[in-house]
């Protein structure tokens, strides 16, 4: 299929309010989740370790540590489902990919280069 019929086709589908954020950044993910009838926001909050992709078909890796388990998850970021994205902190990522980071325990694992800000 021709790449400019399918930009065309999914123009009106990818967000244009979509949160700035890189790999290294804390964010929290706000995703609508639906259970029977009622809808509820739910928040996974973490590390962005990888961003891919590009137009409808981009996506971003977020890993948190839960009860001393490393949880990876995967979101579009043009999904409906996800109402917001918060960035937390940002920081200064040396690498496109921090998977690096999957290695690490402890509070090792959430570390990575802070930026600085000056005020």
């Amino acid at each position: 299929m021709n790449q400019a019929l399918l930009k065309e086709i999914t123009k009106s589908q990818i967000k244009d309010d979509v949160a700035k954020f890189k790999v290294g950044d804390g964010v929290r993910v706000h995703t609508k989740v639906r259970e029977g009838d009622k809808e509820r926001i739910q928040i996974f909050a973490g590390i962005v370790i990888a961003r891919k992709g590009s137009g409808i078909h981009e996506t971003f890796t977020v890993r948190r540590i839960s009860y001393g388990e490393g949880v990876e998850r995967v979101f579009p970021v043009n999904s409906p489902n996800i109402a917001k994205i918060e960035v937390d902190r940002e920081s200064v990522p040396m690498r496109a990919r921090l998977y690096y980071l999957r290695d690490r325990i402890g509070k090792e694992a959430s570390k990575v280069k802070e930026a600085r800000l000056n005020f």
